[in-house]
């Protein structure tokens, strides 16, 4: 059912406003309508898109090699995603959609309560580099995108939309047997750490390489055992521990709580060890490809399938967001036809990249479809 568990904007990341210039200048690159893109704006953009450590351990600097494919492809997607946030910006100031304090304290709330607590929230921004004015201001963003759809046009499913569609994705509702297990992590992955030992000393020998990266890993063994003893010893303190010592950040702060899931979901070694287990024990030391984990298993579920009353408020939300987000991409599809776009420099004219991206591609099409499928959605 968490496939229907999804955000009425899952296009927000890519809508997310931004103040573009008005001034012609050296540094301008597109001129959409009356708005300006400038050299900057786009580095912003590119470096958030590019920063995904996938890139480096790919062993591909998007910066220094700017027309490899890997790079062409981000560019082209960079521009895109700015054109579209200028049009929308542009059509949300004719509407003059006012976003109210109400509004805004509702949207950051029910965001809040899906962690728990603000404390717990401003804990997962921090991880990610966000603050917490910037969240507000994007929620403030989310909302006034929503209102600016709905004034394209009221979307409203009904519930026999709903049953009807229940009853054609039985599939989507049925759910494997699953455990619910909380985990401390002592994070150890033998090529981390020798690409980091190797960004720290760059002459690093072979043997010396081996050598350190096995005290490494044994160091980090003896530190996951000593917290296995001390929550052996102590079982109700498992949450704690997690919270002061576990490495998986996103999980640390509620106690080391991973929630219900399916075998498959989890790493095998891990997941094999869960779904071994009994509620309330502890395992051994397991270890996987991110390192060392102790394992909690809290309660388990019998497969079965989700009936339509328990799902009915899902599926009619998941129907509505599928609505908006169709009527959001037509809305951008006649914006673009409409508008009257300047490409300053034509290294970033999306035709241009296109043209350089298949040239590129013809030398190795392989590499190019293995980009698009693992390339990070933004």
């Amino acid at each position: 059912m968490n496939k229907l568990k999804v955000a009425v904007f899952a296009l927000l990341a890519m809508f997310v406003f931004t103040g573009c210039s008005l001034k012609k200048s050296d540094n301008d690159l597109i001129k959409i309508n009356n708005t300006v893109i400038t050299k900057k704006e786009f580095d912003k953009a590119y470096e958030s898109v590019t920063s995904n450590n996938m890139f480096a351990q790919m062993g591909i600097d998007l910066k220094e090699d700017t027309d490899n494919i890997f790079a062409l492809m981000m560019r082209e997607k960079v521009v895109s995603e700015l054109i579209v946030k200028a049009l929308l910006n542009e059509e949300i100031e004719k509407s003059k959609i006012i976003v109210t304090k109400e509004e805004k304290a509702k949207a950051e709330k029910e965001v809040i309560d899906r962690f728990g607590s603000k404390e717990q929230f401003e804990q997962i921004l921090k991880m990610n580099g966000i603050t917490f004015d910037k969240f507000k201001k994007d929620i403030e963003e989310e909302v006034k995108l929503k209102k600016f759809v709905e004034s394209i046009s009221m979307v409203s499913v009904g519930e026999s939309e709903a049953k009807k569609y229940y009853d054609t994705n039985l599939d989507k509702f049925k759910y494997p047997k699953r455990v619910r297990a909380s985990h401390i992590l002592i994070a150890s992955n033998p090529m981390q750490i020798q690409m980091q030992l190797k960004a720290d000393k760059k002459d690093i020998t072979p043997e010396e390489l081996e050598k350190k990266t096995n005290e490494i890993m044994a160091d980090n063994l003896k530190k996951a055992e000593d917290i296995l003893k001390k929550v052996k010893n102590a079982p109700t303190t498992f949450a704690k521990v997690a919270k002061e010592h576990s490495q998986d950040t996103a999980s640390a702060i509620r106690g080391g709580d991973l929630g219900f899931f399916a075998k498959e979901e989890m790493v095998e070694p891990f997941a094999n060890k869960a779904f071994e287990m009994s509620p309330n024990t502890i395992s051994e030391v397991v270890q996987t490809p991110y390192g060392y984990h102790i394992i909690m298993v809290t309660d388990r579920n019998e497969a079965g399938i989700l009936s339509f009353e328990q799902s009915k408020k899902d599926i009619i939300s998941y129907l509505e967001s599928q609505d908006k987000v169709d009527i959001l991409k037509n809305k951008i599809e006649a914006l673009r036809k409409e508008a009257k776009i300047e490409y300053y420099d034509e290294n970033y004219n999306p035709e241009v990249i296109q043209k350089k991206i298949k040239e590129a591609a013809k030398e190795n099409p392989q590499l190019k479809q293995n980009f698009s499928e693992q390339a990070p959605q933004q």
